[in-house]
């Protein structure tokens, strides 16, 4: 990707050959290698660069236009500035998106350069061994038909006509494993697990393996489970995967288009036990991919969403932080429409000591260790779910895996129900978070 000051004064110059005044540009590029291997052999290696830039133009009468582009050379540019220049003279007239009021604040000082790349070969080596190892584990673990080693090189920018510019590169490496078993006369059973650090060199590869193979061989000797209520244990992942699909309840642009479980009155409503804090916080130091700005250069920060059970916070593009007089939180995703998510969760607890629930001394609870069919199964709006996990009856310690069922329930029953979280927090694709008590949730068993 050229240098982003070459990019902004292209752009500068060709705005100024077409008279535009006032425009905005988010640009990324993703240099990504990534290893398979089957049963000892490499399976598919690929190298990929995608990178791309979106323009946003306004024009005298305020309206807007957008177009996007691969193409970062000057002709690119120019070209890319003229079509959503004319793209802006057919844009919406309400609530026209503008540059954030905080796209030129200082940002949070938290610069990762980028870490040299492992040769593939390294990558292809690692991941055999790790496979290796992995079968090497139980004689009925037969595969690790899904596993992946990847590193990426990522760099981001955002300008405007304003003065900001904004720029930031970081490295990431990620293996992901997932095992399947064989045996006579028994349902083949399967697990996996998950590691991300900065560079091939930090990558707790062993932790990853160590976790697919605990895992698939805790899931080999299984049992039915009888249909009922049962008390409930989320492992972090679990939790943080119905959280993610539930998001439209913090999710200000979901509120405003009538699209979520919140209004905007509910701010400062218990809406969960006070036992529950919810943060979004891309800084937060375990989050190794952390981006310090936004598709629109606002600055991301750490936001209090649900503080001891209370509703305390939305997520905010600049657009919606205006139409309900917030600010804007560093959440925005740039293009035709502008889009906020969530940027990295971090889930603790205020548990009382004397309360301590632990799964040695349980009796008759259930552990869900990942949820599934979570597209199919999760009915957003009206807070239901019913969805197939992988899990384990847990009795004064003893794990035994269940053999297939469905956990159902209403999200917002679920937050007003939790009665214990506890304090070791664990790190997820999606946050930090410690694993969740549950009273009482369905579960239908065979």
């Amino acid at each position: 990707m050229p240098n982003i000051s070459e990019i902004a004064n292209y752009a500068q110059d060709s705005a100024k050959k077409l008279g535009i005044k006032k425009f905005d540009i988010y640009g990324s590029s993703v240099d990504a290698t990534s290893v398979q291997v089957d049963q000892g052999e490499p399976k598919q290696v690929k190298a990929s660069n995608l990178s791309g830039v979106t323009v946003r133009v306004w024009n005298d009468e305020n309206t807007m236009g957008v177009t996007s582009t691969t193409d970062v050379d000057p002709k690119g540019l120019e070209l890319a500035l003229k079509t959503a220049y004319e793209a802006s003279f057919f844009g919406v007239k309400e609530n026209v998106p503008d540059f954030s009021p905080e796209a030129t604040v200082d940002l949070a000082v938290q610069k990762h350069e980028k870490l040299p790349q492992a040769p593939v070969s390294q990558l292809i080596e690692t991941l055999l061994r790790a496979e290796k190892d992995v079968l090497a584990a139980h004689p009925a673990i037969k595969g690790v038909p899904y596993n992946n080693l990847a590193q990426r090189d990522i760099d981001r920018f955002y300008l405007n006509s304003d003065g900001a510019m904004r720029t930031e590169s970081h490295s990431l490496a990620s293996i992901y494993l997932y095992s399947k078993t064989e045996e006579d006369g028994k349902k083949p059973r399967s697990a996996g697990a998950f590691r991300i650090n900065r560079s091939l060199e930090t990558l707790d590869v062993n932790g990853c393996i160590q976790e697919t193979t605990e895992k698939t061989i805790s899931h080999l000797n299984y049992e039915k489970v009888k249909s009922g209520k049962y008390r409930v244990v989320f492992s972090p992942d679990a939790f943080l995967s119905l959280l993610g699909a539930f998001s439209n309840l913090f999710n200000a642009q979901n509120i405003l288009d009538k699209q979520s479980l919140s209004t905007p009155d509910d701010l400062g409503k218990q809406i969960a036990s006070p036992l529950l804090s919810v943060y979004d916080d891309a800084l937060h130091p375990a989050n190794v991919g952390a981006e310090t700005f936004d598709g629109e250069g606002t600055p991301t920060r750490r936001i209090s969403l649900i503080e001891n059970g209370v509703l305390t916070g939305f997520l905010h593009s600049a657009g919606t932080a205006k139409r309900m007089n917030a600010k804007p939180t560093g959440n925005a995703n740039i293009g035709a429409k502008v889009t906020v998510s969530p940027n990295f969760y971090h889930v603790f607890g205020n548990s009382p000591a004397d309360q301590e629930l632990s799964l040695e001394n349980a009796e008759n609870v259930i552990l869900i260790d990942d949820l599934q069919a979570l597209h199919a199964g999760v009915k957003s709006l009206q807070g239901s779910f019913s969805l197939p996990f992988d899990g384990w009856i847990v009795n004064k310690g003893v794990k035994t895996s269940i053999e297939s069922a469905t956990v159902a329930g209403d999200f917002l029953q679920v937050l007003q129900s939790i009665i214990f979280v506890e304090k070791e927090l664990e790190l997820t694709p999606a946050g930090v978070c410690p694993r969740i008590w549950v009273d009482e949730l369905s579960i239908t068993g065979e």
